[in-house]
């Protein structure tokens, strides 16, 4: 079923019956009722179908669809296709907690990757940003399940292999760096980062150093923009992760620094940090990988802070106090686990 041209096409009983038919053979959808749609750089839209007879077993009739469908998100198309290509090639494999997709493929030309999910909303479940308090328990559970999705293509060379997982840093360094950086550094969004962090030219520097990284051991899929608004928490209050526009082939690392030190406020972070690190070891170990020690993996953890930090520094078009929390959470993690001299000297391979 090709990805359609529109979200007034995608959203007619005649497209979501043959669409859904791939995995509930038989479906026949008789109505579409619209819900609220977002439209940032993509189209977020829920909605509801009624089937006939009914709605087959398994298949929620809350629904939310992901695509690029308004002019300005048309140009930028292509941003959905490792998303899609993600939840249609490797989320039921993996096992990871993530929204359940019941549609999900890539225009063959235009590269327009749609996702159509579960509507996690109307099945009790919440979605959480900076703003919104993140326990350590949550933390850890969110790690067990960074485990779980690393354990899959651990130290996988064929990984690499895949155009959708190509490894991302170097090329968002080509669009942006040291102008949005220093944006938000010398503005009041800079405020909260602390002096010996606060330097845009050094901070893309250092990236351009972990970007340099050669696949190696640790190397696996990894989500690649795991902060805390990148998760949800279902009915049960268990979390998991959203978003996968960034999935790639990776260091695993950059995903567990990257959420611990988003999630949690500096102090908390600080006194449970190592602890926290050991757990996400511990359950790469019950996932049945040989995981790294706990002192090395807390010199590559460290090492890692500065991608988070990076990403949020070239962050424009979010929400103003979002932006101002996470440069501050993670530019204290820099800051205290002196990040930049865990990277000095550091030969990435």
């Amino acid at each position: 079923m090709t990805v359609p041209d529109s979200l007034d096409e995608l959203l007619t009983p005649r497209w979501l019956t043959a669409a859904l038919s791939g995995r509930f053979p038989g479906v026949r959808v008789t109505s579409v009722t619209r819900g609220p749609v977002v439209e940032r750089l993509s189209t977020n839209a829920r909605f509801r179908i009624e089937c006939a007879p009914s709605v087959p077993d398994g298949l929620s009739p809350a629904l939310c669809v992901k695509g690029y469908f308004s002019e300005q998100g048309r140009v930028g198309a292509r941003a959905g296709e490792p998303e899609a290509s993600f939840y249609r090639d490797l989320a039921d494999a993996v096992g990871v907690r993530t929204l359940r997709s019941v549609w999900a493929d890539v225009h063959p030309e235009t590269r327009h990757g749609v996702v159509i999910t579960e509507d996690v909303i109307e099945a009790g479940g919440a979605f959480r940003d900076a703003l919104t308090p993140c326990s350590v328990e949550q933390t850890a559970t969110l790690l067990g399940e960074l485990a779980r999705l690393h354990s899959y293509a651990w130290d996988d060379a064929s990984v690499a292999s895949v155009p959708w997982l190509v490894p991302r840093v170097g090329h968002t360094l080509q669009v942006r760096g040291v102008k949005e950086i220093r944006h938000n550094f010398e503005g009041p969004l800079g405020v909260g980062v602390p002096d010996d962090v606060r330097d845009a030219e050094r901070l893309v520097g250092a990236v351009r150093v972990l970007a340099a990284r050669t696949p190696g051991a640790g190397w696996t899929v990894i989500h690649g923009d795991t902060h805390v608004g990148n998760t949800f928490l279902d009915a049960d209050g268990r979390p998991g992760l959203v978003d996968w526009q960034l999935v790639q082939h990776g260091h695993w690392s950059l995903d567990v620094a990257y959420h611990v030190a988003s999630a949690l406020e500096p102090a908390e972070r600080g006194a449970t940090e190592r602890e926290l690190l050991g757990h996400y070891l511990d359950r790469l170990a019950a996932e049945g990988v040989s995981p790294p020690s706990l002192d090395a993996a807390w010199d590559d953890y460290r090492r890692a802070i500065l991608y988070g930090f990076f990403l949020w520094g070239i962050t424009l078009f979010v929400a103003q106090d979002i932006i101002g929390v996470l440069l501050h959470r993670l530019g204290t993690a820099a800051s205290e686990l002196e990040s930049y001299r865990a990277l000095h000297g550091w030969t990435p391979a």
